[in-house]
Order: C-alpha cells, then structure tokens, then sequence
C-alpha cells in the first residue's frame, strides 16, 4: 500500500472536536480528552460511537464505569480543544481550567461552556488497534446556545491516516 495515499485518503473524512468525559469509580478523579472519531449510528435508542487511546486515563475510567459525557466544542473554542490534548488534574469543580458541572444521569463533568452536552452508558465495546471504539447509548442530552462545531479541517488539524 502507498503509506502517503493512505494517510492523505484518510484524512479527507471530516472530523470535529469534542471533549470526552468520564470518572474514577467514587466520582473524585475526573478525565477529560479531545476526541474526533465520533458518529452518531442509530435513532432508536440513540446509540454514538467513539474511539478513546487504550492508554488513557478516560479509556480506563470508561471501562470502570461503563459512563461518559461528550461535550461539544464551538467553532470558537480551538483553546478548549487543545487544553484536553493532554491528561489534566480535577480542580475543585474545574479542569484544565474549564468550569462544569456533574451530569444527571452518570456525573461525569459536563463543561459550562460547551454549546452541547449527552451523557451515555457503554453498550458494547470493539478493542482493536490502539483505539477501542465504544458504543455509548445516549441517556441524556442538552444544549446551552446555537454554534457550530470546530472541524479539524478549519484549523488545518490532523489526527488520522
């Protein structure tokens, strides 16, 4: 296979951004990460796919907990996207700087700022590679204002190929 073909097919798929959330069994560690591979793959239930490194800490809290939280990141949040590319400390009821508050259905973080939120529980899960894909179904949902999503692309960003 043509390895530079490869990486430049791949990173034609349009991705967005968004910060994944979930928790430490007793609630008092939290783990937030930018993701991008994301997609919404039933109506009924609402079910959402994603894949988390397999050596994260969300990767670990999520398969603890069976619980996490996406929350949307606006076309004006680049600084939040990258404060999640590295693994950062609770704060109080804050992280990396980003107020949230715990969700209602799971408690994972859901961050004040973010225009949209959905909290999920894991229904099955796919290990392969270095990523494993979850498959959450949606157990709530909200939105805070009107935005659109950042898209890599916008920002000439990559991670895929």
């Amino acid at each position: 296979m043509d390895e530079d073909a490869k990486k430049t097919a791949l990173r034609m798929i349009p991705y967005g951004m968004y910060v994944l959330t979930s928790k430490s069994q007793d609630g008092q560690e939290v783990s937030a990460a930018t993701v991008n591979w994301l997609t919404q793959t039933s109506f009924a239930p609402p079910l959402v796919a994603v894949g988390v490194k397999g050596d994260s800490t969300a990767h670990a809290h999520i398969t603890d907990t069976g619980v996490f939280a996406v929350n949307v990141i606006g076309k004006d949040q680049l600084d939040t996207a990258f404060t999640f590319f590295k693994s950062l400390e609770r704060e109080g009821d804050s992280i990396g700087g980003q107020a949230f508050v715990a969700g209602p259905e799971t408690g994972c973080a859901l961050l004040t700022n973010s225009p949209a939120w959905w909290e999920c529980k894991v229904v099955s899960q796919l290990d392969q590679g270095d990523h494993t894909l979850f498959l959450g179904e949606v157990l709530e949902a909200g939105t805070r204002a009107e935005d659109q999503t950042i898209l890599m692309r916008d920002h000439n960003l990559n991670y895929g190929g």
